[in-house]
């Protein structure tokens, strides 16, 4: 009798977690894809303060984030325009989001693109878009999930705290 009792309990657990795994699951990638972002742009800021060197054992005079709706990449700004991504800038590393996360929107300008970079020894934050435009305000960026309607934002204030809400 005992062992029914338990393996009826078993079998109520499991028709209640079972089902919730895979959302929770999804849940979770769009939590670390959020979090993953804000670190990345602090480490930019860390290398900038750091003055690292990069691209043949030169300090570049930024560091920064170029995030559009469909490209995150960390650079060194070694290139005008001062502050914003060229593709003739020096890049650290191409950044991934997980699988069925995507950025959602960026609040800035259209199309929807950014470039964040510190410069050091402070590290002063610079946040422009498209032809050098500055926002003059904090940099929004929405995560979505393409399987529900569940979204984080990762902000990035001009002081350069980067915040996940």
């Amino acid at each position: 009798m005992e062992i029914i009792i338990v393996i009826a309990i078993i079998g109520i657990l499991s028709a209640i977690i079972i089902p919730n795994y895979k959302d929770a699951q999804a849940s979770f990638a769009l939590e670390r894809s959020a979090h993953k972002l804000s670190q990345d742009i602090r480490r930019a800021a860390e290398m900038a303060l750091a003055a690292e060197e990069c691209c043949g054992g030169i300090i570049p005079p930024r560091y920064g984030i170029y995030i559009s709706m469909s490209e995150l990449v960390l650079f060194a700004d070694t290139k005008p325009p001062k502050g914003i991504y060229s593709d003739q800038d020096d890049i650290i590393d191409t950044l991934d989001l997980e699988d069925k996360v995507f950025i959602k929107d960026i609040n800035v300008g259209s199309p929807p693109k950014t470039s964040i970079t510190f410069e050091p020894p402070a590290p002063t934050v610079a946040i422009k878009w498209d032809n050098e435009s500055d926002p003059g305000a904090d940099v929004i960026i929405t995560l979505a999930r393409s399987d529900s309607s569940e979204t984080k934002k990762v902000i990035v204030s001009r002081s350069g705290l980067v915040s996940v809400e």
